[in-house]
């Protein structure tokens, strides 16, 4: 757990406390209260409602009102409104980071220092439970991780920061990586999330392993997160094996997230989903990353209209959206399948030109991801080859050789690398350590003869309605659990 930290007080001019308007005194006022009440409607329509419309008329380009003016406003006592002032500071210091303006030191520290404070109070056996909206929950972990992230970027530029700002960074437990793991891996163990899980998923119930946190809403979705907090880390750290191994008790493909009303944090969906898919992408099972990467664009198509009206965070969502198409892309440009037809309607109409000279094995398409170029100049051989295959039923390689202009030697190396970078694993499979093929053409090689077989199977209609049918079905059981 992280070290315990007494925040400094924020500097206070003596003005600020009456410059602050009237509707964020009110605001402030009416958050506190319905704090101390744990009232989670009040909390969330003043978090997801009020706090973003008043930020866009009073604090659009500025920070809110420092912790000295809220304890003036609210008239405070220390005792009665610690947890308060530190949910205030979330939301301050999470608006601060959202400013165009370089977050100075001294912020990053104080925000580090609150969140001690914050994850303490919760990890401790003594305090009362909380009561916040889960998508508070979930922004208290995606920005706790970003923060982290955040902090490592700036550091690795220390050479242009002052003497005070460099000692002040590299004290041992300032956002120390152990620290952050060790925050989210302790919030999992508090809320036996993984325990609920399991049982969760062999139709029992969960509540008969919660625990005495577990079975609270609070904690078992401060569990559920961190277990996504930690994908992301992990990805974040190159870990990608560990990053999957996380979530081995999540079973995305039975819409576990909704089962468990998680589905209303549309922002943690898109995230999961999105650093699952990276994973596997990283770790070259592209098959599964094209399925992960699939399965959530199709459920964003199919659930934008209720949900664009519902978050105030669109913008973002949509942004990791667009990199989810590059990425599928990217995939598929790698290991060519079938996918979705809206799917690949939206990745040809978003990235027509791009996606072209991906497919063709253009390397400076590649160049944005650098981490994919030595994969790439691997493949880009293997793209024409793949190409010409497609035109033949049977080929000798002194022929194809003579095409691509290598000699045969070396042709034969290229065909064993193609069937190498095509058999990936698949989670799909019943045998989870069973490669598959995911390739639109195969081949084998009798004596100086390739014998070329399509893979490409005709669409069959019954299974597709099918899917719409269950896909239809699903969004229902979405529209049902909101409108309840």
């Amino acid at each position: 757990m992280m070290d315990d930290h007494d925040s400094d007080d924020y500097d206070d001019n003596g003005s600020e406390y009456e410059n602050v308007p009237d509707q964020i005194q009110e605001f402030i006022l009416n958050l506190r209260k319905s704090i101390v009440d744990r009232n989670v409607y009040e909390i969330q329509a003043l978090y997801e409602n009020n706090f973003n419309k008043l930020t866009e008329m009073y604090y659009k380009s500025e920070p809110w009102p420092s912790e000295n003016a809220v304890r003036m406003i609210i008239d405070s006592n220390d005792k009665d409104d610690f947890i308060f002032l530190i949910l205030y500071k979330d939301l301050y210091f999470r608006h601060y980071y959202s400013l165009d303006a370089e977050v100075p030191t001294e912020i990053r520290l104080k925000s580090f220092f609150n969140y001690c404070e914050l994850f303490n109070y919760i990890l401790s056996k003594n305090t009362e439970p909380l009561e916040l909206p889960n998508q508070w929950l979930w922004d208290i972990i995606d920005e706790f991780i970003y923060q982290f992230q955040s902090f490592t970027a700036f550091k690795a530029k220390a050479a242009e920061l002052s003497p005070e700002d460099k000692e002040n960074i590299n004290k041992p437990n300032v956002w120390n990586v152990h620290a952050v793991l060790n925050v989210l891996y302790s919030l999992v163990d508090k809320s036996n999330i993984n325990q609920q899980l399991r049982e969760f998923n062999n139709g029992r119930d969960p509540d008969l392993v919660a625990g005495e946190y577990g079975r609270l809403i609070f904690y078992k979705m401060l569990g559920y997160f961190s277990l996504i907090g930690l994908l992301r880390l992990h990805c974040m750290l190159g870990d990608y094996y560990l990053a999957i191994k996380v979530l081995e008790n999540i079973d995305l493909n039975r819409q576990q997230l909704q089962s468990m009303a998680i589905s209303r944090v549309l922002a943690c969906q898109v995230t999961t989903f999105y650093y699952v898919g990276f994973a596997y992408m990283m770790m070259r099972r592209y098959s599964d990353a094209i399925r992960t990467f699939s399965n959530i664009l199709v459920y964003m198509q199919r659930t934008k209209p209720i949900y664009n009206y519902r978050t105030f965070q669109m913008e973002m969502i949509e942004k990791q959206t667009d990199r989810i198409y590059r990425l599928l892309a990217i995939c598929l440009a790698l290991h060519p399948q079938r996918i979705d037809e809206s799917i690949m309607n939206q990745v040809e109409e978003k990235m027509h030109d791009s996606f072209i000279k991906l497919r063709s094995g253009d390397i400076k398409e590649f160049k944005n991801i650098k981490i994919f170029l030595e994969e790439v100049e691997q493949q880009q051989k293997l793209l024409e080859i793949r190409s010409l295959l497609k035109f033949y039923t049977t080929m000798t390689i002194e022929k194809l050789a003579s095409i691509i202009e290598i000699p045969a030697e070396e042709l034969n190396r290229y065909l064993l690398c193609f069937k190498h970078k095509m058999q990936n694993y698949s989670s799909s499979s019943k045998q989870l350590d069973e490669f598959q093929s995911g390739s639109d053409v195969d081949f084998y090689i009798d004596k100086d003869m390739i014998h070329i077989a399509d893979t490409k199977v005709a669409p069959r209609y019954g299974d597709y309605f099918l899917r719409q049918i269950y896909r239809f079905d699903e969004l229902n059981r979405v529209v049902s659990s909101i409108v309840v």
